[in-house]
């Protein structure tokens, strides 16, 4: 049987503890986190708000209704001057 706790911890003191562990730890740890990003990203992608939100952007980029980096790194810095 398994029992699962909640537990509030701050993110200084997780990243505290996660320094403490050993390689092969951080190595396990690395694989926990990546299969979690990776079954959170699936989930995103079927999200209905995403999916639109996709379809929105790609219409735009259809249209030309975009700013390429270096437009918008051009825009930046004559911001700043």
């Amino acid at each position: 049987m398994t029992t699962t706790i909640q537990v509030d911890i701050s993110f200084d003191s997780l990243i505290t503890a996660i320094k403490s562990l050993d390689l092969s730890q951080k190595h396990q740890l690395l694989e926990i986190l990546e299969d979690q990003i990776f079954e959170d990203e699936a989930e995103l992608e079927e999200d209905p708000k995403i999916i639109t939100e996709i379809e929105e952007a790609r219409q735009a980029y259809q249209r030309g209704d975009y700013q390429t980096i270096q437009d918008y790194m051009a825009n930046q810095l004559d911001k700043t001057t």
